[in-house]
Parts: C-alpha cells; sequence; structure tokens
C-alpha cells in the first residue's frame, strides 16, 4: 500500500457496494470513512442530480474530477462515485495517496440492484444504456486497480474479510 496517506479507494459501478463495504472495512481496520458524494454535495451546496441537470454531465465530471483530485484524507477508506475513473486527475491523485481497490460485479447483478439512475446520479449520456455505461467503464476500472475483488455469490462482510486479506499482502 502506498505509505504516502495509507488509504484505500474503492471503485466500481454505481450499486458495487462501494458505500456498504467501504463503511465496514473503515470500522474493521479503525480507519475513516469518506463518501466523496457526499462531500461532491456538501462542497456544491446541491444534490448530484442538481448538478448534473444544472452543468450538464461534463460540468458534473469537471467537479467531481476537482473534489476528489483535492481530498487528502489520511488512513481513509474513500468511496466516489462510479464515474470518477473519467476524471485523470483525480484517479492519478487517488493512485498516489493510496490502494486502487476494484469492486467488480456483474452486468447481471448490476441490473438487479440498480433503481432509478437518475434518482442515484448516475452519470449517464443521454441515448446511452445502462449496458452501455458497464461496457465502457470496467476497463477503466480495471487499469486504474491495484487489487481487483470479483463480488460474485459473495456478502459485503465475505468482501470485506477478502479485502482484509489481500491488503494485507499487498502493504509488504
Amino acid at each position: 500500500m502506498n505509505s504516502q496517506h495509507n488509504n484505500i479507494i474503492l471503485i466500481g459501478m454505481p450499486a458495487a457496494g462501494k458505500s456498504m463495504v467501504g463503511v465496514l472495512l473503515a470500522k474493521r481496520l479503525g480507519y475513516s470513512f469518506v463518501d466523496t458524494d457526499i462531500v461532491i454535495q456538501e462542497q456544491e451546496g446541491r444534490l448530484l442530480r442538481e448538478i448534473i441537470e444544472e452543468e450538464g454531465l461534463d460540468g458534473f465530471l469537471a467537479v467531481e474530477n476537482r473534489v476528489n483530485a483535492g481530498l487528502t484524507p489520511r488512513r481513509a477508506v474513500i468511496a466516489p462515485g462510479g464515474s470518477v475513473i473519467y476524471g485523470r486527475e483525480a484517479m492519478e491523485h487517488f493512485k498516489k495517496i493510496g490502494t486502487v481497490v476494484y469492486l467488480r460485479v456483474s452486468f447481471e447483478a448490476l441490473e438487479k440492484r440498480l433503481g432509478n439512475l437518475k434518482d442515484r446520479g448516475v452519470a449517464l449520456r443521454d441515448g446511452m444504456t445502462l449496458r452501455d455505461l458497464y461496457d465502457e467503464r470496467t476497463p477503466l476500472y480495471e487499469s486504474y486497480a491495484d487489487i481487483t475483488v470479483d463480488e460474485a455469490g459473495k456478502t459485503a462482510g465475505d468482501v470485506v474479510d477478502e479485502l482484509r486479506t489481500l491488503l494485507t499482502g499487498w502493504r509488504r
């Protein structure tokens, strides 16, 4: 693990369990937990969907990139929004301040988990389907990940247990 800040950054699709796994992992490690969607909403004074409605998708992605690139927590589990991987500065920053973990979920599981995409503040371009989004983002998640955990058939607790083992090996 990058010793500069000892953070763990969880990336993956919306509904991959970044927040749930993140809170559990933070509790087990004695780390703080940072949900960057909440940080964005606090800094901007607007809900994610309001930012998207008012600024457009590209405007939202610029805000997301700026906020994430400016985070400086120490000993934190960080759960950014699924679209963070479009922000090169944010992702390069995350690679410097910690270990990036990709929580991989199958498309079929994702379809079952996701409710209303607009209410969730999912960054989806006009005419783009969830499948298009999944296919576009998966290679990006894979390219930035230091560690990948496949969530198939696992509870959030199982994922946390696996991550604790993987992170211990990673920190050498």
